[in-house]
């Protein structure tokens, strides 16, 4: 359950992100037993069910019939193409963490896909056998020593931390589509990375539909996923199937 969705930050952002963490020392209070993950909990579930609200009434239904329209071929050829805009940031992160030889695998990947895949239509590094990394900002701060960040749900970006949030800066610099949509008013690759994105969300619906909290399922799922993901996968996957049991007990 990694946000994606944070690689549409825009330079806006940077000043709204510093007014959130401002706002948020203010909501911060000691009134009832909150999880120490989460001590933003009124802040966050009321960006929860902003984000929940927009996406029942305009972001699911337009991801819908888009992947109703959109031939299966050239739906994954799409998110082929934003997969590979995007994969400079796992570059980056990978040469920020000093794991040099996946920065290397990781810079044949995107030279291969960029130009024998044409753009990223194809995916010939996958044919190759080359692995495909996944690194951004926040693992790297972690990496360098923020472990613990307390839990942020962003409005219109979905759930993250405060570390995760701040790696949006450097993030957007970074993204071939922010810098697409920034530098060079191409607001394709953004759409289409969102429309991704909301698609590949799909099985997760019915999750979210029968919690008895959906608010508690995605902030546990998507800390425990994040630590997986820091750890380079040395922690257990998380078990979204026991989130769901504990929910209806």
């Amino acid at each position: 359950m990694k946000n994606r969705s944070a690689k549409v930050f825009s330079r806006s952002g940077v000043t709204v992100l510093a007014g959130m963490i401002s706002l948020l020392a203010g909501c911060a209070t000691t009134s009832g037993e909150r999880d120490p993950s989460d001590p933003w909990e009124g802040f966050n579930r009321g960006s929860f069910e902003f984000n929940r609200g927009l996406d029942k009434a305009i972001v699911r239904p337009i991801a819908k019939a888009y992947h109703y329209v959109t031939p299966d071929l050239l739906e994954q050829g799409i998110e082929n193409i934003v997969t590979n805009l995007s994969y400079p940031v796992t570059i980056v992160n990978l040469l920020l963490q000093g794991k040099f030889e996946d920065f290397g695998e990781a810079l044949g990947r995107f030279v291969l896909n960029s130009t024998f895949g044409v753009a990223g239509l194809f995916d010939p590094a996958t044919i190759e056998g080359i692995p495909r990394h996944d690194e951004d900002f926040g693992q790297t701060f972690a990496v360098w020593g923020w472990k613990d960040s307390p839990f942020l749900m962003l409005p219109f970006l979905g759930p993250s931390t405060l570390r995760d949030g701040i790696g949006l800066v450097p993030e957007f610099y970074t993204d071939g589509v922010s810098i697409a949509s920034s530098e060079f008013d191409r607001y394709e690759p953004l759409v289409a990375d969102l429309l991704t994105l909301r698609v590949n969300l799909f099985d997760l619906d019915d999750d979210l539909n029968e919690a008895a909290d959906p608010y508690l399922l995605v902030r546990d799922a998507y800390m425990q996923s994040r630590e997986f993901d820091i750890e380079d996968g040395e922690t257990e996957l998380p078990d979204y199937d026991d989130f769901l049991d504990e929910e209806e007990e």
